[in-house]
């Protein structure tokens, strides 16, 4: 299997640029992954197409402010992005720009003029004793080792993590090759986000709004949530010819006790999905048969998740289950995702929830009928 074969034509034009005017107004297509039928319909349609009973799981990580732009002693520029931390390893950044081991870099922010406007670097970033390099201040980041394809090992006094936080904006997908705007620091985020972590969106719910999730949860349908950081793998594009090849990058997930109980309420308490199983009246005859309700999950991020605790039993740790066609779905019903890039990891992921064909043509149709795609465009109810 090969990773050109998850290619398709997608227009520049296409690509949404900036988020709709307003949260929740997007489109969303429908594909019966069975019969590969396709369907119109908009996301604040979303609870129309579920049921009571249904669980729709949201992720609830937060985005962290974690582009940094910062400048060498000599002025040059270079940008950073700080990348989710695993346990103990070494603090990492993706780099623009040429950089080596050793080199110090001072984050720019507000109210300081850059080190060529000035025609030298300030004194807080002056030499330490000789013989002993640039001094490491809180708002600076030493290079430590060059790992390759743009990634970086680095040290600074200060941790990262609050480093970006106070200096940093929002890392949007290089693709939309543009700055961020304040706009994007609240739309480049979803309305429940809570967990700080993750080095990118769960894009697939940056449309939901509280107006839909109360229509939802007023029709009956159950809302839990997990927590998967958005990583380094979202960046980096596939770098081996045969899919089988490739080695998914790791990513910290956590799945709460109340979202794990609505998860075995419906695998362990039903039949398979479609096989009917009857209920009982309170008089102790038979009612009308009932199917099983189905599990949603909001973007591959979650539905990842999922299947790693499917196949692992472990509810908490590091995922790195890297799903492509052939794989067997456990626990995932429906999805809900955006439209993906060609070659890429989501893409494969969501080619083996509904086979390649079907969605192959479903993109063929969604940019014949100018859906929007990636990030901030519009999205697919894969069910």
């Amino acid at each position: 299997m090969l990773v050109s074969d998850f290619n398709y034509d997608l227009p520049e034009e296409r690509i949404a640029k900036f988020p709709p005017k307003e949260r929740g107004t997007t489109r969303l297509l429908v594909l019966d992954r069975k019969s590969g039928e396709v369907k119109d319909s908009f996301y604040r349609n979303l609870d129309e197409l579920l049921n009571p009973g249904d669980l729709l799981i949201l992720n609830d990580t937060r985005v962290m402010q974690s582009r940094l732009f910062c400048e060498l002693p000599d002025g040059r520029e270079r940008e950073l992005v700080v990348l989710e931390k695993h346990g103990d390893e070494p603090q990492r950044v993706m780099y623009r720009g040429k950089l080596r081991d050793g080199d110090v870099l001072f984050i720019k922010f507000e109210g300081i003029r850059s080190a060529a406007a000035r025609g030298r670097a300030p004194a807080a970033h002056g030499d330490g004793p000789a013989g002993r390099g640039p001094r490491i201040d809180e708002k600076c980041i030493r290079i430590k080792h060059i790992l390759g394809n743009g990634i970086a090992e680095v040290e600074s006094k200060t941790p990262l993590s609050e480093l970006a936080e106070k200096y940093g904006t929002v890392p949007l997908p290089p693709y939309l090759h543009r700055d961020a705007t304040d706009e994007d620091k609240k739309r480049y985020q979803t309305v429940w986000a809570k967990n700080m972590g993750s080095a990118a969106a769960p894009t697939a719910s940056l449309n939901m709004t509280e107006d839909l999730m109360k229509r939802l949860q007023d029709k009956g349908v159950i809302i839990k949530y997990l927590t998967l950081h958005v990583g380094l793998g979202t960046f980096l594009p596939m770098r081996t010819d045969n899919v089988e090849d490739h080695k998914m990058h790791s990513e910290w997930f956590n799945i709460p006790d109340d979202t794990l109980a609505e998860i075995k309420h419906i695998t362990d308490g039903w039949p398979s999905l479609g096989d009917p199983q009857p209920s009982l009246c309170e008089d102790g005859g038979k009612c009308e048969d009932r199917t099983r309700p189905k599990i949603i999950a909001v973007g591959t991020t979650v539905a990842r998740t999922l299947e790693y605790y499917a196949k692992t039993g472990k509810t908490s740790g590091e995922d790195d289950i890297f799903i492509y066609p052939g794989f067997e779905f456990k626990i995932v019903d429906a999805l809900l995702t955006n439209f993906h890039a060609p070659k890429s990891t989501v893409l494969m992921l969501a080619s083996a929830f509904a086979g390649w064909d079907h969605l192959h043509h479903a993109y063929d149709y969604a940019v014949s009928q100018k859906y929007n795609f990636l990030s901030y465009g519009d999205s697919m109810f894969i069910c």
